[in-house]
């Protein structure tokens, strides 16, 4: 497999895999986690 094809079939790859988790749901599950990790940076939380 050449450099580029491989290139292209991980994007597709990754691009099906964000598609997947958006559909399931998992987007306000990424959200919730990414804000409580600021929160607790800043010392909020």
């Amino acid at each position: 497999m050449t450099n580029k094809k491989l290139t292209a079939v991980l994007f597709v790859a990754a691009a099906l895999m964000c598609l997947y988790g958006a559909y399931s749901g998992e987007t306000e599950t990424v959200y919730q986690k990414a804000a409580n990790i600021c929160m607790e940076c800043i010392g909020i939380g």
